[in-house]
């Protein structure tokens, strides 16, 4: 969650680049950058982003999945046997 106490101008921390990167590595916690008064960009550290990315394509795989239950549901796509018969033909699968 963005912090108010965490909106800096976009100035300030070109001029201090090396304390906000520390700070970012320290705390985790994502900044607020401004331009002219208003939220340009958010800067966070790397170890800290790439957990986020990692979150969200696990939550994007339970949405599909979800999506894919429920259309199975429905009477819509094929049952796993059916599907793997259809890809053992067409790739020339083992059995």
């Amino acid at each position: 969650m963005l912090s108010l106490s965490d909106i800096h101008p976009l100035s300030e921390f070109q001029r201090g680049a090396k304390a906000f990167l520390a700070r970012l590595k320290e705390t985790k916690a994502p900044m607020v950058l401004t331009v002219n008064g208003k939220a340009a960009a958010v800067v966070q550290d790397a170890e800290s982003y790439q957990q986020l990315i990692e979150r969200m394509e696990l939550l994007e795989s339970i949405v599909g999945i979800r999506k894919s239950i429920e259309e199975f549901d429905q009477g819509q796509g094929m049952a796993l046997k059916e599907a793997w018969k259809q890809l053992q033909a067409k790739y020339d699968l083992p059995d």
